[in-house]
């Protein structure tokens, strides 16, 4: 078979992950001709939804949507317009008491609800008045600054971009006065542990909120991680989502962005190679070439896939910046359940109201959650897995049939190369089944509702979602690796130096991991700064302001 004709456009977008696509939607807007390229013949990486069985819509990756409903990114595109839907979250996070059936305070699970009053009245309940009262004066105080981080994640990481995000909270009054026991300097440097021991008492209330923070990677004992359990502020004004229908709902609508701006994009055909020419000046970018062959002449390239496949793709015209960059990738990071069940779980003490719209927090103890972490840097599988658990389809009817559910159980800290040599296809099966049981100890009886099982392993997410060792956030989301260290400093800037035209995106980049989107907007005005605005550009970047203004103004009101 022959391969298609050449063809050209103004830009290439390698990847039809959320961030290639987001990236594409802006530069297709701004007036450029974009195609986006994807290998796999499901849009979307690991923001997709495929039928994994007979009437039941299953996530391949991301389920709950947290740092693009802060972003601004679904209203500068009218994501909306384009058939997105999002369902609240809300309450956003369930924590269970750990003795089911237990009279007293211990025995009250913990409810975290958009409407602070309702979490600050179910903290007094379940854990006294005190740490009600700490946690109104914690989202009171980490408010601000998480609002400052969204800014910074919505920066490129410059020095100039961090002092504008930061530089607000330098005013008289939020810092050391307002903030029990240290500045602001030794909160965002300091470990998520700390700064829950300086706020809060009970043991529970803190391994709820480190759980929560540490599905941003790494554990709340490292420094650096304060900012990842301070994003909990930000959720009583905007609470995680599910898109209806599943996560894909977002790509699928950033598809129906970039099509009605007359971009496109072609699936099953990725980038093989990048076209580099040298005219005399050195080397630049002018295109791909794709598996089957045809070529796809730009004289931009976005590559929003893992920087390890950038690299491979320039091959032997890759520049030092890029040839030289081995960013930590780690050793996997999570395993994920998805189970067909006829029921979600049932917790005791608790309305499915309370438990099911948000992520279920099944941690009591921080000790779990350091033995976890303990045994994935030893190489073995947790010895007790701490499972966070997902019911989106008590609220969207149109993920499965009546009487069947889908559940997604997240195990984190699983390693994808084990020390012993097991053999994750072998063992996929039974750690599973341990994470079920996990949950069944909180929710007795969700075992029995278990109809099916979808097993995705480290080994799993590498080869379906083309996650190299399993690490959905591509590089390790450690303090050495955010910011301006991601994923190289000199890689940093969403340019790559040595090889003009070539641009980078995706999770390896500023801000990392998670649906945010930021990473792909970035990169567009990065690539758009560089070309000089265009018409379009100025007048999208017009409108995007005063969007962002007037949600400003609602927020404050």
């Amino acid at each position: 078979m022959n391969p298609a004709p050449d063809t050209a456009v103004d830009v290439v977008v390698i990847g039809s992950g959320h961030n290639g696509l987001v990236a594409a939607c802006y530069l297709a807007r701004a007036g450029l001709s974009a195609e986006v390229v994807e290998s796999d013949d499901v849009l979307g990486g690991a923001v997709s939804t495929v039928e994994r069985w007979p009437g039941v819509r299953v996530d391949r990756g991301s389920s709950a949507h947290v740092i693009i409903r802060h972003s601004g990114i679904v209203e500068e595109l009218d994501l909306a317009a384009s058939g997105l839907r999002y369902i609240d979250c809300d309450p956003w996070g369930f924590a269970p008491a750990p003795a089911p059936g237990n009279e007293g305070p211990e025995g009250r699970p913990l409810v975290f609800s958009v409407d602070l009053d309702a979490t600050c009245a179910s903290i007094a309940a379940a854990c006294g008045e005190d740490d009600a009262a700490a946690y109104r004066e914690f989202v009171a105080v980490w408010g601000p600054r998480s609002r400052a981080v969204v800014a910074s994640f919505g920066r490129r990481p410059s020095a100039g971009g961090l002092v504008r995000s930061f530089w607000p909270l330098g005013a008289p009054g939020e810092g050391r006065a307002r903030t029990p026991g240290g500045d602001l300097a030794v909160d965002f440097l300091g470990s998520g542990d700390a700064l829950l021991d300086r706020w809060f008492r009970s043991e529970r209330l803190k391994a709820a909120l480190a759980w929560f923070g540490a599905q941003s990677g790494p554990p709340m004992s490292e420094p650096g991680t304060a900012a990842m359990v301070g994003w909990v502020a930000l959720l009583h004004d905007v609470p995680p989502g599910h898109p209806v229908g599943g996560s894909g709902g977002l790509t699928e609508a950033l598809r129906r962005r970039l099509e009605d701006d007359g971009g496109r994009v072609v699936l099953g055909d990725g980038a093989a190679r990048l076209l580099v020419d040298d005219d005399g000046t050195g080397p630049r970018v002018t295109g791909v070439e794709t598996e089957s062959g045809r070529r796809i002449h730009a004289g931009t390239v976005v590559a929003a896939c893992h920087i390890g496949v950038t690299r491979r793709l320039a091959g032997a015209d890759a520049p030092p910046a890029l040839a030289d960059a081995d960013p930590p990738v780690g050793n996997g990071f999570g395993l994920v359940v998805r189970a067909l069940t006829t029921a979600p779980p049932s917790y005791p003490g608790a309305t499915p109201e309370e438990s099911l719209q948000g992520l279920q927090l099944l941690c009591t103890d921080r000790g779990q959650l350091a033995a976890a972490h303990g045994d994935w840097g030893a190489g073995r599988v947790p010895r007790e897995p701490v499972p966070l658990a997902m019911s989106f389809s008590a609220s969207d009817d149109t993920l499965a049939p009546p009487g069947q559910h889908v559940v997604t159980l997240w195990g984190q800290w699983y390693p994808y190369a084990l020390a012993d040599g097991g053999d994750w296809d072998a063992l996929a099966e039974a750690e599973a089944q341990r994470l079920v049981e996990a949950v069944d100890r909180f929710a007795p009886g969700f075992a029995d509702s278990v109809q099916r099982l979808y097993v995705q392993t480290p080994l799993a997410l590498e080869r379906e979602l083309s996650l190299p060792r399993g690490n959905v956030m591509h590089v390790e989301m450690g303090l050495a690796s955010m910011f301006g260290f991601r994923p190289t400093p000199a890689l940093s800037g969403y340019r790559v130096p040595g090889l003009p035209g070539l641009y980078l995106a995706g999770a390896s980049t500023h801000p990392g991991g998670g649906v945010s989107g930021n990473s792909g907007r970035s990169a567009a005005r990065v690539v758009l700064g560089d070309r000089g605005a265009l018409p379009r550009a100025r007048a999208a970047t017009g409108r995007s302001l005063r969007r962002a203004a007037g949600r400003l103004v609602r927020r404050r009101s």
